[in-house]
């Protein structure tokens, strides 16, 4: 039995009606703006409003490109590895993310997705594998097309895109490899890993739940910390903060918490809440709270 299905669209679409008509009566600044011969309105603030409307109307996609490959080449063995780019439409995105992955990763993620989703997936196939001629310029250069065409497909079908496991497909090597180099102390290569597995994830957020963010802003307010750049380190943490007290993630709440008000006194910021919520969590649960620090939670991550 599949243990999932595709929500209906009807509701999905109400709340879009409803929201654009929305918009189309109230302009940014709450006035009316679908009445164009409004005395209490320019011009100027007409064309103004009209176009933070249809900014406001424009849907958001994300747009995934295979640009590059490259061939690795080891002792017994050599591979493909396709640059895949993600980005998001809709609005101005001066950041291009990329991540690398192999044929047989796009493989067995495609394998998790038909355990979950097979009925919604019957028209998306993965290209199939090449017996022969792999590794001419001409057969990667078409699987490049083939795999890029089969990430869009993918994402046009919602529950696909709403599950954990697409994001997890462009995040999880690189969160892997950021918690080893974290384990290790090398905190600068596992804070620019770090930061492109936020990147990616901020603009995956539409579809997915603001806990995806919390371990990847918790590790990089480690690796901040020990680099000692108090301030990066602080900015992460309270980043981190209001989904873990939303969501009810108690391993990260008071390690946060302590993260903060540790850093909050060194930088001179007003940290009283913070430590009378600290000091109200230790009390409820009697000392727990506080048994692990931050990097002891963050380093348990993706053993």
């Amino acid at each position: 039995a599949r243990k999932h299905s595709c929500p209906s669209l009807s509701e999905h679409q109400e709340d879009k009606r409803a929201s654009l008509a929305s918009d189309q009566q109230f302009g940014p600044d709450g006035r009316s703006s679908d009445l164009p011969g409004s005395s209490s309105l320019t011009t100027k603030e007409l064309q103004q409003n009209w176009r933070a409307v249809k900014q406001r109307e424009r849907p958001v996609r994300l747009l995934f490109e295979i640009p590059s490959t490259r061939i690795v080449e080891h002792v017994l063995h050599k591979y493909v590895l396709y640059q895949v780019v993600v980005m998001r439409s809709g609005s101005f995105d001066s950041r291009r993310v990329s991540v690398e992955r192999r044929y047989s990763d796009f493989s067995r993620f495609h394998h998790k997705l038909l355990e979950e989703f097979d009925e919604e997936l019957e028209e998306v196939q993965l290209p199939r594998k090449m017996l022969s001629g792999n590794f001419s310029p001409e057969s990667i250069g078409e699987r490049r097309l083939a795999l890029q065409d089969y990430l869009a497909k993918l994402y046009a079908t919602r529950c696909v895109r709403h599950s954990p496991c697409f994001s997890a497909f462009f995040t999880e090597q690189e969160q892997q490899r950021a918690h080893g180099l974290l384990r290790a102390g090398q905190f600068r290569p596992a804070a620019e890993l770090l930061q492109t597995v936020l990147d990616i994830q901020e603009k995956l957020l539409p579809w997915q739940k603001p806990t995806l963010l919390v371990p990847a802003l918790a590790a990089l307010a480690v690796c901040y910390r020990d680099l000692d750049e108090p301030e990066r380190a602080f900015s992460a943490a309270q980043r981190a903060l209001p989904p873990v007290r939303r969501y009810g993630l108690t391993r990260y709440r008071a390690p946060l918490l302590e993260l903060l008000v540790d850093l909050g006194y060194q930088l001179g910021r007003p940290v009283a809440q913070l430590q009378d919520e600290l000091t109200a969590l230790r009390d409820a649960e009697r000392g727990e709270a506080s048994s692990h620090s931050l990097k002891e939670v963050v380093i348990q991550e993706f053993l």
